[in-house]
């Protein structure tokens, strides 16, 4: 045989090879997965901005618990750096866009709640060190009885002196003022160990006194900034004189603008073909206790959820890995 035609097949063996066990060890934890952020001079200006084309992606393998059990889902992560701001841009596959989060929708006589909830992705890095994180995750955070439903688990830290910081985009929650809700893990009291960083965020129930109806609707005087949402400041509250059709919908949930801490984390996203693109960036150093603060000469243990029309503990969960920034 040519000789060169046998090298040629041994470097695709080769390749082949190489690929299997690289698969291998994404799809069954072999080994545990590295994230590069990769140093740019020029941020990134959007979802499809050019640098995401030169930047290598981390194929994460997601697995389901609770109504997702056995299931599993992929998300390609991407991520960039640069002399101030750190980058991720995260895609995954999700059959259905889901914005409802129990909007109201009037039959003619009265208003009843839509069902469905909403698409959410959420981060959690340590602040200081969280005991068997670096190794179980957010596995190392649920808290409960033994033979106690999970539901009924605390999602926290076992100690004072543990801290994590939680990254949570919402599609119907925070989607609309292109953040993600910046939040921190610590003991449970009682129930839960999330907490809220300072300022203001996060949203509002629409519904009357007796829960009856929505309070509020777009305000007349003003344009919608986003179609499938009522942001707070847009709201005015419903006149007795006003009309409505069997069919109309109100959002349940009205977005709070962000403000402070809380708002550090920016969000872009898009859904589109059957996926989510998500990109979110924030200062490497924001000086806020409340925050990790990245030091590209340290490596950082962190976890992911994707959450498919659900909330609470239905969701896709990831292993732990390791978020390093290249030189």
């Amino acid at each position: 045989m040519n000789t060169r035609i046998v090298l040629r097949w041994t470097g695709m063996m080769i390749g082949l090879l190489s690929g299997l066990l690289v698969w291998q060890s994404a799809s069954w934890g072999a080994g545990k997965l590295t994230v590069t952020a990769q140093r740019v001079n020029e941020a990134p200006t959007g979802l499809d901005d050019p640098v995401w084309h030169s930047v290598q992606a981390v194929d994460v393998p997601f697995e389901g618990k609770e109504r997702f059990a056995d299931q599993t889902v992929s998300v390609i992560t991407k991520a960039v750096y640069t002399q101030n701001q750190v980058y991720f841009r995260f895609s995954w596959p999700d059959a259905t866009k889901s914005m409802v989060k129990g909007a109201w929708r009037f039959d003619g006589q009265q208003w009843q709640h839509l069902p469905g909830n909403e698409d959410r992705f959420a981060l959690l890095f340590e602040v200081y060190r969280i005991n068997q994180f670096a190794t179980k995750g957010c596995a190392a955070t649920c808290h409960g009885k033994a033979g106690t439903p999970t539901s009924e688990w605390a999602f926290a830290t076992k100690t004072a002196s543990e801290k994590g910081d939680l990254w949570h985009w919402k599609a119907a929650r925070s989607a609309p003022y292109h953040y993600a809700d910046d939040g921190w893990l610590t003991v449970a009291n009682p129930k839960t160990g999330r907490k809220k960083d300072a300022g203001q965020g996060g949203d509002m129930k629409n519904e009357t006194a007796d829960k009856s109806k929505p309070r509020y609707m777009q305000s007349p005087t003003l344009s919608p900034a986003m179609a499938d949402a009522l942001l707070k400041e847009e709201a005015a509250e419903i006149p007795d004189t006003a009309q409505f059709k069997a069919g109309d919908v109100i959002p349940f949930r009205l977005p709070v603008r962000p403000s402070d801490s809380r708002a550090d984390v920016k969000a872009l996203s898009r859904y589109a073909g059957g996926h989510w693109t998500l990109m979110l960036s924030r200062q490497l150093g924001t000086g806020h206790e409340d925050d990790v603060q990245f030091n590209p000469r340290k490596k950082y243990s962190f976890a992911m959820a994707v959450f498919d029309d659900s909330g609470d503990e239905h969701s896709y969960d990831s292993e732990v890995m390791t978020l390093r920034f290249g030189r």
